[in-house]
């Protein structure tokens, strides 16, 4: 590992039996097929750009406001006819954990190689899902310290806000959370980053809104547009999709009912689970937002003043229909569901919006490469709970040195007795032997300091060394989880900047272009590289 730059390694991506489904093309009746040459991308691409809607760019452009780098790449793709990739998270504190920004990038970076690979305009979207109302989720994350890391809640809100949209949520005074986030970057280079969240993170801001301000700022210069999902631009062009949604809900039904038996009997476990009796449509009421039930679909779909929004199977069929998008950049959860979202959009008539696989991130910053090698570790070693510390605890103290101790007092006692006792003179006479008084006593003391203070030296040593692995514990695998669904990436990027960002831009380039065929990435999915597979969940 570099000991002067923060290092960025390509990880497995993780996931259930189901999302290796879609990942190994083991069923494209669920999941399509995703194109894997420049040309069969571009087959896709033309064919995605030739059906966009009509004036979507200009529809959806107060839901985007995009500026800068962002805006000018948007408005290629609406001049030529181009097409958008695009992913997207729910609110987290302060931006969330690091896949939030590793999914941003991989947008990025598949739209970068797509457009080279097939000449058509191509811009990321990142679609900012502020119409979430997982209160959870956008509560917590998880800071890196000297020592370990610390989990940051968000507290002080009122029990009336279970159920609300993040858009509608005002965030309480985060003075003492901002003030970790800022110690948790050290002795920044780049304080830009923690500039934004505190100027972004304000008590009586929306949570929905504290994240698109930070998202923007970071995401935009990179040209990488943020669409804010419950704006009402956004609910107006796609309530032509919901209302049909209600009004087919009991087909709806039927037919995920159908796919939910065909994904068990195949020995798969369905990501979304099928709930009897309601559609896949939220309305958004003053006490919060619910699933419509099938026995109201026909009276919320004849009330033009009903605000709707999609739930998760919906969503990318009706991102689909409003956005032309050549594919999703999806999660391994995400992954999962699409085998129930194509049968959504088979009963709705819609295009199946196409999901691939994000890059997954590990950060390892260069103090926690220099500790890794200290105590001769990897990072996958970190995942065992107790392992590193019971090998730790067994190599603080070295056998040898231990043995050289216990021989060193047994050699006195040894030596001490046989003096007291027998003292041979020149002529083989014996005669009783003259040890000065206390002579033996003073060397058993000097040994016991000498033992003493290698005791002490040691417990240093181990003080240190579990501090160490704490460290290591908080920056890898921070809460026990691993670090890009936990760990904050706002004080590393403040600590590395620009350069941590041309890392992971670089890092799931190659992971693009192995999806898209091109020379330079085509061998990572067959080496077992980005597009290998583990058995855990995610985003």
């Amino acid at each position: 590992m570099n000991d002067q730059h923060v290092t960025v390694l390509t990880e497995p991506l993780g996931g259930s039996s189901l999302a290796h489904a879609s990942l190994d093309g083991a069923a494209p009746e669920w999941f399509g097929r995703r194109p894997t040459t420049p040309s069969a991308w571009r087959a896709r691409a033309e064919e995605t750009g030739s059906t966009a809607p009509d004036g979507w760019l200009d529809r959806l452009r107060p839901a985007l406001a995009a500026s800068g780098a962002a805006a000018a790449r948007l408005a290629r793709v609406a001049d030529g006819r181009g097409v958008v990739v695009t992913t997207g998270q729910q609110p987290g504190l302060f931006g969330g954990p690091v896949y939030t920004w590793s999914k941003a990038i991989s947008a990025l970076a598949l739209a970068d190689a797509l457009e080279e690979a097939t000449g058509i305009p191509v811009a990321p979207v990142f679609w900012a899902a502020t119409d979430d109302s997982d209160l959870a989720e956008a509560s917590t994350t998880w800071v890196s310290l000297n020592g370990g890391a610390e989990e940051l809640r968000l507290g002080g809100l009122s029990s009336d806000m279970e159920g609300r949209a993040m858009a509608e949520v005002p965030l309480p005074d985060l003075s003492e959370q901002l003030a970790t986030l800022r110690r948790a970057g050290g002795s920044v280079s780049n304080a830009s980053p923690l500039e934004l969240v505190e100027s972004a993170y304000k008590a009586g801001v929306t949570v929905g809104d504290a994240y698109l301000m930070l998202l923007r700022g970071l995401l935009e210069p990179l040209g990488i547009a943020v669409l804010d999902a419950s704006h009402p631009s956004v609910r107006t062009a796609a309530r032509p999709l919901l209302v049909t949604a209600l009004r087919r809900a009991q087909e709806l039904e039927r037919t995920l009912k159908d796919r939910t038996t065909e994904i068990e009997r195949r020995g798969f476990v369905p990501q979304v689970p099928q709930v009897d009796g309601l559609s896949p449509v939220f309305v958004y009421e003053p006490e919060g937002r619910r699933r419509v039930p099938v026995t109201e679909t026909e009276s919320i779909a004849a009330n033009g003043d009903a605000v709707l929004g999609p739930n998760v199977l919906l969503r990318p069929v009706m991102e689909r229909a409003i956005l032309p998008t050549v594919a999703y950049v999806a999660g391994p959860g995400e992954l999962a569901y699409f085998a129930q979202v194509s049968a959504v959009a088979d009963a709705l008539d819609q295009p199946l919006p196409l999901a691939v696989p994000r890059w997954s991130a590990l950060i390892i910053e260069p103090h926690v490469a220099g500790l890794l090698e200290r105590y001769g570790l990897d990072p996958s070693d970190l995942a065992d709970a107790h392992a590193p510390e019971r090998a730790l605890a067994e190599g603080l103290v070295p056998e040898g040195i231990r043995n050289a101790i216990a021989g060193l007092r047994a050699a006195l006692e040894t030596a001490t007795r046989t003096l007291l006792e027998l003292n041979e003179t020149e002529d083989g006479e014996l005669v009783p032997a003259s040890v000065p008084p206390g002579a033996a006593a003073a060397m058993g003391h000097r040994l016991d300091r000498l033992e003493r203070r290698y005791r002490a030296a040691v417990r240093r040593r181990e003080r240190r060394a579990f501090t160490d692995l704490s460290t290591l514990r908080g920056a890898l695998r921070p809460g026990g989880a691993r670090q890009e669904r936990a760990l904050n990436l706002l004080p590393l990027l403040a600590r590395h900047g620009r350069p941590l960002l041309d890392a992971m831009r670089q890092a799931a380039r190659a992971h693009a272009d192995a999806l898209v065929g091109l020379a330079s990435g085509a061998n990572e999915g067959t080496k077992g590289g980005a597009l290998a597979t583990e058995s855990s969940g995610g985003s």
